[in-house]
């Protein structure tokens, strides 16, 4: 029996304690003031929530031949389309992009650039309607450079969540 009870002893010591959590009260966003995404995001119990799937970029010019830069767009000008799409998509949910929470994003490489990974085109885009004056708001999110999307011409695809304000 006193075999058992020592090494029980020696691992509830060697333990740390537990901190009891503090449940937020609001959405609350925590990172470094110098970084343009926040490192985590705490949300109330019970407040409601919107997912957005997974979304492409919009043709930038349907009449340019197929496949061509000027069709699509560089991966900036991609994701400016599909922020501008969570923008309508939030809107008519009576959202903005203040609301969005966290953002998964998908990157494939661009022929155009060697097939490198144009993560700066997709930092520009992100710093044009995040953590700005107009929107403060620092999402939480991972970028994640994937060898292909479906369509060999998307170079960018973007999945979203947002919380709803405590007032709704």
């Amino acid at each position: 029996m006193r075999l058992l009870v020592l090494p029980a002893l020696a691992l509830a010591l060697a333990t740390p304690r537990l901190v009891t959590a503090q449940v937020p009260t609001q959405v609350t966003f925590t990172g470094s003031p110098q970084s343009p995404i926040s490192s985590n995001v705490a949300i109330p119990a019970g407040r409601a929530s919107l997912w957005i799937s997974g979304t492409v970029p919009q043709m930038a010019d349907p009449k340019a031949p197929e496949g061509s830069r000027e069709r699509w767009g560089d991966t900036k000008a991609q994701a400016r389309t599909i922020l501008k799409t969570f923008e309508a998509q939030l809107a008519a949910k009576g959202l903005s992009l203040r609301d969005v929470v966290y953002m998964r994003v998908y990157i494939a490489p661009d022929k155009a650039q060697g097939g490198k990974f144009d993560f700066q085109g997709w930092f520009d885009a992100y710093g044009e309607f995040f953590g700005t004056a107009q929107n403060p708001t620092k999402v939480s999110r991972s970028t994640i450079g994937v060898p292909t999307l479906v369509s060999p011409d998307w170079l960018i695809e973007i999945e979203a969540f947002a919380v709803f304000p405590a007032d709704r």
